[in-house]
């Protein structure tokens, strides 16, 4: 089951601050809902650790974590997946573009796509669609309040 997730943040941050914080573990760990760990193992790519609650199902997901097409400080895809044991697997990624809006503020716009398999996907695509897209507010909008304060 697929599904694609759009939005748009306004962070108050110049491009080049809001650029590194896309690059940063730390800011990401905390950024990302259920992340209990987030390792740089490369320069592109990470390892993590998170725990969703999707309806009555409660999993740890074991992952990996890629940065690619990346063009400082303009946009880049993070692509992740993760194996969450008997509860399935999860997997996405997001296209994420960076507009300056003056000196000290930046858009920052996603379009992302998610896949769930196992018994996660026999959830329901409602309870899927409406989880994912308060997930990727959630860590937007963290996202956001880090960097822009």
């Amino acid at each position: 089951m697929a599904l694609v997730i759009e939005g748009e943040e306004r962070i108050a941050a110049p491009i080049g601050k809001v650029w590194e914080a896309l690059n940063d573990p730390e800011i990401l760990k905390e950024a990302i809902p259920g992340c209990q760990s987030l390792e740089k193992n490369s320069d592109t790519g990470m390892a993590a650790t998170v725990v969703l609650r999707i309806g009555p199902i409660k999993a740890t997901f074991n992952g990996e974590v890629t940065l690619k097409n990346l063009k400082p400080p303009h946009s880049y895809t993070i692509q992740g997946e993760g194996k969450g044991g008997v509860a399935g697997f999860a997997k996405g990624g997001a296209d994420v573009t960076l507009t300056a809006d003056g000196a000290d503020s930046t858009v920052l716009k996603y379009a992302a796509k998610a896949e769930v398999g196992g018994k996660i996907a026999q959830l329901g695509s409602r309870l899927i669609e409406s989880t994912s897209k308060k997930l990727a507010g959630q860590f937007f909008s963290a996202f956001g309040e880090k960097v822009g304060a």
